[in-house]
This record gives C-alpha cells, structure tokens and sequence, in this order.
C-alpha cells in the first residue's frame, strides 16, 4: 500500500510501514513542512496515497466531505496518541491486517 505521512506522525511509524513492504512517504519529502492539510489531503488523492495523521480535526472534516461528493478518495487512519510509539505501531499494525489489502481504500480508520 501507499502512505502520506502528515507532520505529526512519527518517524518510526514510516519506517515500520516500509519494513513490511509498504510505500510510506513523509509529507515534508514531497511539499513544504508548514504545508496545509488540504494541500496534504490534495497530495495524497492526486498520488493515491492512504494519509496517516494524528489530526483529527481537519483531516476526518476533509474526508467526510470527500466521501459526501463521491470523490477518489484513497483512505485516511487517524493515528491515536498512545503512551509508547510501539503500542502506536501495534495498533496501526493490527488495523493493517484486518483490513487488508483494499481495506482501506475509500475508508475512515482510527488506529
């Protein structure tokens, strides 16, 4: 699978992702670091990326209206603050494997 890394999500969450084969991308490598969440959100669609964020805010108010109109949408996980990065990689992890390989094509995950 293809990931868009928002800023917040931590380093070690992309480099888990590209241990098990995925194409996980960092959004600073591809648009400035102060970019806004639309112009992430607008990355992610155009590349067809599955964004990970831990804000929830903008990102679920941005899918839901992608959703609504029946746009491409990629997907979205809204990464839940744990206390260790390592639970927070267990859990992203876990959601992975339920979902599958189209699992999370279209959909709105918390992880």
């Amino acid at each position: 699978m293809k990931f868009l890394l928002d800023h917040d999500v931590p380093a070690e969450v992309g480099q888990l992702l590209r241990y098990w084969g995925h194409d996980a991308q960092q959004s600073h490598e591809v648009l400035s670091v102060d970019a806004p969440d639309a112009e992430v959100f607008a990355q992610a669609q155009k590349d067809g990326r599955v964004i990970v964020s831990c804000n929830r805010d903008h990102f679920l108010t941005l899918a839901n209206r992608s959703v609504a109109l029946k746009e491409e949408f990629p997907g979205l996980v809204i990464l839940i603050r744990r206390r260790t990065r390592q639970a927070e990689c267990g859990r992203l992890l876990t959601l992975l494997r339920r979902a599958g390989e189209n699992g999370l094509d279209g959909n709105i995950n918390f992880a």
